[in-house]
C-alpha cells in the first residue's frame, strides 16, 4: 500500500493539542505535507474567491494584459508560458494571479508590499479575494503556532513575525493540455519559496509529492481539506529537520486532456525584514548548521524570484 499525507483534524487545537503538535511534527517531518480538516474556512468562501477567479481567467488576452505583474510576479497577473522552475527551464503551463497583503497609509515597506490590482471587469473579485487572504492567513498563523511547539519553541513565536508578511494567494489556471506535443508540465518539480504553503486543492489528480525513497506519493484531495506544506524559507530556518519536499502537477491523462485545472495556494512569507537564522533548537552534533550566514527574507525572495523568471 502506497503511502499517504497525513490528515488531522484541527479541532483537536482545543481539545487535544500535545497530540496535534506530535502527530503534525511528525507528518512535517517524514513527509513536509499534513492536511487540516474543520478548518474554520466556510465552503461558501472558498466557492465564491474560485467563481471570481474562474471569471478572470476567462476574460480575453488582451484584457487580462492590463493587469499584468510589474512587481516581481507577486501582485497582479501571470500570463501562460511565463514562470519555470528553479531547476527547468522549460516554462510550466499556466497563469495565475497574485492577491497581496493589503496596507494602509502605515506601510513600513511600501516598495516590497505594493498595491493590488484589482479588474474591474469581475464583480466582487476584490472583496472574495480578499476575504480568503484573510481567512488563510489566520489559519497559517495557527499552523505555525503548531509548528512551534513540534520544535520545542514557545507557541506564539511567529506570530509577529508574519504579521506584515509578503504572503501571496495565488490563484492557478493550468489550461487544458490537448494534444499539444511538448516536454512542459502543468508544473514541474519544485519546493516552494516561503515559510509554509497553504493549499485549497483541485477535485482533479495531478499534485503528487517525492517521497524520501524517490517514489512520487499522489496527495489527493478531501473534501473540506487543506493541505499546508513546508517551504524553504522554513527548511532553511530549521536546518532541514523540517522538510521542503519536491512536489509537482502532471498533466492529465486521456480524456482529462481537454479539461482546465483550477487550484489556490496561499504562500505564508514572514516579514519582510525577518532574518532567517539556523534555530539552536535545529542544530546538534548529528545536524551541524548548514546556515551559519544568516540572510533577510526579502532578500531570500528576491534571489529566487529571479530564479524562477518572475524578476
Amino acid at each position: 500500500m502506497k503511502p499517504r499525507v497525513p490528515v488531522l483534524d484541527l479541532r483537536r487545537f482545543e481539545s487535544d493539542l500535545a497530540g496535534l503538535v506530535r502527530d503534525a511534527g511528525d507528518a512535517y517531518r517524514e513527509y513536509g505535507f499534513c492536511g487540516f480538516t474543520h478548518h474554520g474556512i466556510s465552503d461558501e468562501v472558498i466557492e465564491k474567491a474560485y467563481g471570481v477567479f474562474k471569471t478572470f481567467f476567462q476574460l480575453p488576452e488582451p484584457v487580462k494584459d492590463r493587469y499584468r505583474s510589474t512587481a516581481g510576479g507577486q501582485r497582479g497577473y501571470t500570463p501562460f508560458g511565463v514562470e519555470h522552475a528553479r531547476d527547468n527551464a522549460v516554462p510550466d503551463l499556466k497563469e495565475f494571479w497574485h492577491t497581496g497583503r493589503e496596507m494602509g497609509q502605515d506601510n513600513p515597506w511600501p516598495e516590497v508590499l505594493e498595491p493590488n490590482p484589482w479588474p474591474e471587469e469581475v464583480p466582487g473579485f476584490r472583496h472574495h479575494a480578499i476575504e480568503l487572504y484573510k481567512a488563510l492567513d489566520r489559519l497559517g498563523a495557527r499552523v505555525l503556532q503548531i509548528i512551534a511547539l513540534s520544535l520545542g519553541l514557545e507557541q506564539r513565536c511567529f506570530d509577529q513575525q508574519v504579521n506584515l508578511g509578503n504572503s501571496v494567494l495565488r490563484a492557478i489556471h493550468y489550461p487544458p493540455v490537448g494534444d499539444r506535443q511538448t516536454s512542459a508540465v502543468r508544473a514541474a518539480k519544485h519546493e516552494d519559496i516561503n515559510l509554509i504553503t497553504l493549499l485549497i486543492g483541485s477535485n482533479e489528480a495531478g499534485l503528487q509529492i517525492l517521497s524520501r525513497d524517490g517514489e512520487w506519493i499522489e496527495v489527493t484531495s478531501i473534501p473540506g481539506t487543506i493541505v499546508v506544506n513546508i517551504g524553504d524559507m522554513m527548511k532553511r530556518l530549521t536546518n532541514h529537520v523540517l522538510p521542503s519536499t519536491p512536489h509537482r502537477v502532471v498533466n492529465p491523462p486521456g480524456e482529462k486532456t481537454g479539461d482546465s485545472r483550477y487550484s489556490i495556494p496561499f504562500f505564508m512569507h514572514p516579514n519582510p525584514d525577518f532574518i532567517i537564522e539556523t534555530l539552536p533548537t535545529c542544530i546538534s552534533s548529528k545536524n551541524p548548521n548548514r546556515y551559519p550566514e544568516p540572510i533577510e527574507a526579502n532578500d531570500f525572495l528576491v534571489e529566487r524570484l529571479r530564479e524562477i523568471n518572475l524578476m
